[in-house]
């Protein structure tokens, strides 16, 4: 264990904890878009950034992102210095020009008093966010179905060829987990539709509730050996059954009791 200092409190960390993970545990408010505990830290958005310094370094300070950052013994922590402050303005300000529709990006900026950009607007510029949650989940998931691909402005999170990816399994681990809700899927008429590929879903035997689609049920069956039968039933379900199972038990406790 390591002895470190945020905001003038002495905390405990993990020798090589990331600083982010710290920080949360602290309860201190920090933005970070790009983070998910599932996956590596990637470090894209920026705005975790903290200021840094030691007793030792005579007031010299560094600027760093926290998710990335490994806590050490000595180290002093300032989440929201003044210049980290206008780091993240400045941030949120240049997001704002390259996403100017997106609520999600529009609200982070208002809590930094951002409510227009100083820099050339992007006009045309869509609610993704280039973050690298969405590959780096499916990659964790193993099925590298998407990635990004291209350079500079035209750089952008997609299928191979832009066609529908054949490792695509419908999870929507992406969809669920993008920080800007960019990425768009569709259910309908017991289909679920997402980057131009159409699932079929399984339907609940219970209550005839659309769960998940019939192939990322296959994959957790082959995969984590889950029966197949666990996926005709849905979470809602599940609990009411193991509910009047317990209620049995408890019953068949009284009885034997009496």
């Amino acid at each position: 264990m390591v002895n470190l200092t945020i905001n003038g409190k002495v905390v405990q960390a993990e020798e090589g904890e990331v600083l982010l993970s710290v920080i949360r545990r602290e309860k201190i408010d920090v933005p970070a878009l790009c983070h998910h505990e599932a996956v590596e830290a990637f470090g894209a958005c920026r705005l975790c950034v903290v200021e840094i310094t030691r007793q030792e370094w005579d007031g010299w300070c560094d600027y760093v992102t926290s998710c990335l950052y490994p806590a050490s013994d000595g180290l002093i922590v300032n989440t929201h210095a003044a210049k980290v402050n206008d780091l993240r303005k400045t941030i949120v300000d240049l997001f704002l020009a390259r996403h100017p529709k997106c609520p999600e990006i529009i609200e982070l900026a208002a809590e930094y008093g951002v409510y227009s950009t100083t820099y050339q607007t992007v006009v045309d510029g869509d609610n993704c966010i280039l973050c690298g949650l969405c590959t780096r989940i499916c990659d964790r998931m193993g099925f590298h179905a998407i990635s990004t691909v291209g350079r500079g402005h035209g750089k952008e999170v997609s299928p191979p060829l832009h066609k529908a990816p054949p490792d695509c399994t419908g999870c929507l681990a992406c969809a669920q987990n993008c920080p800007t809700s960019f990425i768009e899927y569709s259910a309908a008429k017991g289909f679920l539709t997402i980057w131009d590929k159409k699932f079929e879903l399984l339907k609940c035997s219970g209550c005839g509730k659309e769960t998940i689609t019939k192939v990322f049920a296959e994959h957790l069956c082959q995969e984590r050996k889950i029966p197949f039968e666990y996926f005709q039933i849905c979470d809602e379900c599940h609990r009411k059954q193991l509910a009047a199972t317990m209620g049995e038990i408890t019953s068949w406790d009284r009885e034997a009791a009496s």
